[in-house]
């Protein structure tokens, strides 16, 4: 039977119809069902589980302001570029929860309007940038001012997150990549802490001389921002509260008598979580000013509780050869002194310690006149060094004479050979009473007395601390121009923000968060960069094979495609 040419359009039309309706079918179906693969090797878009099921218990909108709009340098690009696809992603799993858009800051306003915006951010937190640029063919540099940072707001309650991290000792590229690792445990994080209906109690101790002054401005204003915050006075204080998430003890002075003592190991016992900031010895940043000094034992009688929970802060300095600057006269020209910083070895610039999601992806952390850390064997109790020296290294038992004049020769390498000696230790398990066999009946009824429970002898639970060995990572220098500093700001030096602050809050964070959300810090994407100096050299060579190769392949096509034309209707 013969087909005829209106039975063959009828057939045409109906696969073509056909066709729409399987292409409008899929596009229905996938804008339900959704399906993805990560195929890069160290998954960089999967979410964490806990980023997942965060995203997912949402139960109002969150809205994310992004200041990464603009013709920026390829590395902020870049960022801003993962910063949008994790935005995607949080999209997938929050749905209409996660709102996001990307803005220049002040680009449309006049000057005037534009640097109070500026100066708005910078009050919530989001840290300018200065960037200098070589201009293409030219070595003249531009300057920009930029912000890479992001607000989130959540139920009438907003967060500002910075999405670059502090560049410390690290490449411009390598901080980039770090900060790109970082970013979805900086917007889980905020967004966590904007969920919680109430934040965690940090209670700051004092009655053994704690600073209160300027110098401790910055570390309790951050705690502020993050955290309720009051004052303990263990000495007039019967007992640490229980509603305490964390108590921070900040270089005490005074020594500690067994009652004070037995509050905090109650405290500890009862599951309460302690950050330690001690110094035995009486070395400060003040007792340079005499240009001298011998720094001896405080006598803090804090080395048998420690003791027993793990770790020893001995009464020695530690001194490296990767350390921070101080500024010295070194000669004079007629009657005007000539300064220039000089490396001070009793500044150790600390290197996190391993790949503990404190300290995971972080830069080098300021210390002054850090000590060592032992840790004591002990199996249920697990320690992670979090902070410690360099390969170059060494530590001086008390006494210590100190003196400036000595850093002005150069130190000899054969006297720094202890390597990667810890300064700031993490002690987890179930800690054992100090006090265990050795309290007597009527200070067991004291102690119920005073907190309504029994005396504890161990902890039930595993519960966290962390010892550090100098308070100066967390105090802040003051400048007579512009007051208190940053924490980890030489006041020499305050455009170059070391990885204090930063250390700080993820200890703080790891000690009082319930959810695993630390956990995403854990991720570490794979810097994949060019040679630039092979890039530079083969420039030409590989424009013309960009250029020519795409040219020459159309025109071979061509030729061979003509050809065979030629044959073929030839031969016909």
């Amino acid at each position: 039977m013969e087909i005829t040419r209106t039975d063959k359009r009828k057939k045409y039309l109906q696969r073509t119809i056909g066709v729409i309706l399987l292409l409008v079918a899929l596009n229905i179906a996938a804008s339900y069902i959704h399906a993805r693969w990560d195929l890069t090797a160290e998954k960089r878009y999967t979410l964490a589980p806990s980023t997942r099921q965060l995203l997912r218990g949402l139960d109002a909108p969150v809205n994310i302001e992004v200041y990464l709009k603009g013709n920026y340098p390829a590395g902020f690009r870049q960022l801003a570029d993962a910063t949008r696809e994790l935005l995607e992603e949080f999209q997938q799993y929050g749905g209409n929860n996660i709102r996001f858009r990307f803005t220049n800051p002040g680009t449309d306003l006049p000057d005037s309007l534009r640097m109070s915006f500026q100066d708005t951010l910078m009050s919530k937190g989001i840290l300018p940038f200065n960037l200098q640029v070589q201009e293409d063919n030219s070595d003249a540099y531009a300057e920009r001012l930029i912000f890479p940072g992001a607000v989130i707001t959540y139920q009438g309650r907003e967060i500002a997150v910075n999405l670059l991290k502090s560049q410390g000792g690290l490449d411009p590229m390598q901080a980039l990549n770090s900060s790109e690792a970082l970013l979805e445990y900086r917007f889980t994080s905020a967004i966590y802490q904007l969920q919680q209906p109430e934040r965690p109690l940090v209670g700051y101790m004092l009655g053994h001389g704690e600073p209160e002054g300027a110098n401790i401005y910055d570390a309790l204003k951050t705690l502020h921002e993050h955290y309720q915050v009051d004052t303990i006075n263990l000495k007039h204080d019967a007992f640490i509260p229980e509603e305490f998430d964390a108590v921070l003890f900040v270089r005490p002075l005074e020594t500690f008598s067994d009652q004070d003592k037995l509050k905090i190991d109650q405290y500890v016992m009862n599951g309460g979580k302690v950050i330690w900031f001690i110094e035995p010895l009486n070395a400060s940043v003040d007792s340079l000013r005499g240009r001298n000094f011998v720094a001896i034992n405080r006598d803090l009688q804090l080395q048998d509780l420690l003791f027993k929970y793990g770790a020893r802060i001995n009464p020695d300095l530690v001194m490296d050869l990767q350390s921070d600057m101080i500024p010295l006269v070194v000669g004079h020209i007629g009657d005007k002194p000539q300064i220039q910083p000089i490396p001070f070895p009793y500044f150790p610039l600390l290197t996190p310690g391993n790949s503990h999601p404190i300290v995971r992806n972080m830069d080098l952390v300021m210390s002054r006149f850090a000590h060592s850390i032992d840790t004591i064997k002990d199996d249920n109790i697990r320690k992670t060094v979090l902070l410690a020296t360099s390969d170059h290294s060494r530590t001086l038992s008390a006494p210590v004479e100190i003196s400036l004049e000595s850093v002005q020769q150069q130190p000899n390498p054969r006297d720094y050979r202890q390597r990667h000696v810890p300064a700031a230790v993490l002690l987890e398990g179930k800690f054992t009473s100090l006090y265990n066999h050795r309290i007597s009946t009527e200070e067991r009824a004291a102690l119920k007395s005073a907190t309504g429970k029994d005396f504890k002898a161990s902890a039930d639970t595993v519960n966290r601390m962390i010892v550090v060995s100098d308070a100066d990572i967390i105090t802040n220098a003051i400048s007579q121009k512009s007051g208190p500093l940053q924490m980890g700001v030489n006041e020499f030096n305050p455009q170059y923000v070391f990885a204090n602050k930063e250390f700080f809050l993820n200890c703080m964070e790891y000690l009082t968060s319930k959810a695993p959300i630390m956990d995403t810090r854990n991720r570490e994407l794979t810097l994949r960069l060019l040679d630039a100096e092979k890039v530079k050299r083969d420039r030409t060579k590989w424009q013309l094979i960009a250029f020519a190769v795409p040219i020459g392949a159309i025109l071979l096509f061509a030729m061979v495609f003509q050809f065979i034309r030629q044959r073929r209707y030839a031969a016909a």
